[in-house]
């Protein structure tokens, strides 16, 4: 598989406006890459311009918190999917992961994935669980243990994915170290590697630790090899 397809194409910054999200799926288009990834509001817009393309639209839910109340992002995930996005990434609680709660993780993360599925029965699901908050200032057994919880919770709740981060979370975005340890506990879901990947040796370390999507603003520019 190329690297291009693996890319989630991705703007989530706040003050980006239409003509830019615009500019986001052509490329997305002339480079195939997996997925263009925005915020709610522009789901419908970029789900048309997609439309026969083979490049998925994608979501964001609850982001990039994570805090909602659980009936609010639920009906958020609902919402989008109704709106045409065949991807949502959902950002998780994430007090459960950080106490290694896994029935209350799950719980939250069955009713986004029940929600989604009852407007959409084969919409992709992926969950946040900011990798690098769960590793901060603990040992690296109880970091594993933490990102083992939420790959269990992953699994049991239905999610397609278990996703690194948000990128806008000041304890920071994907290492391999994650990586690595969300293939191990994955069970089979797949791994989304996300936050601070923006050049070609960082979308290659990725993959090479079991990476199967990468989310980055820097697709084209990863493509053309630049640092």
């Amino acid at each position: 598989m190329s690297i291009a397809a693996t890319i989630d194409h991705t703007l989530l910054r706040p003050e980006a406006p239409r003509p830019v999200i615009h500019r986001l799926v052509a490329e997305a288009i002339e480079h195939g890459f997996a997925s263009v990834c925005v915020n709610g509001r522009f789901v419908a817009d970029v789900a048309k311009m997609l439309q026969g393309t083979g490049v998925q639209a994608c979501a964001v839910v609850d982001f990039p918190l994570g805090a909602a109340e659980v009936a609010a992002k639920a009906q958020e995930a609902a919402h989008i999917v109704r709106y045409g996005a065949g991807e949502i990434d959902f950002v998780s609680h994430l007090p459960p992961l950080m106490r290694r709660d896994l029935a209350a993780a799950r719980e939250e993360w069955t009713c986004v994935v029940k929600a989604a599925r009852a407007v959409a029965h084969d919409v992709c699901v992926k969950v946040i669980i900011e990798s690098a908050l769960l590793m901060r200032e603990v040992s690296a057994d109880e970091g594993e243990a933490r990102i083992a919880t939420a790959c269990e919770a992953a699994k049991s709740s239905g999610c397609d994915f278990v996703k690194t981060s948000t990128g806008f979370h000041p304890a920071g975005g994907a290492t391999t170290d994650a990586v690595r340890w969300m293939k191990q506990h994955a069970g089979g879901l797949r791994v989304k590697a996300s936050g601070g990947i923006r050049t070609r040796a960082d979308a290659v370390g990725m993959l090479a630790v079991g990476a199967d999507r990468l989310g980055t603003s820097s697709g084209v520019s990863i493509l053309r090899g630049e640092t």
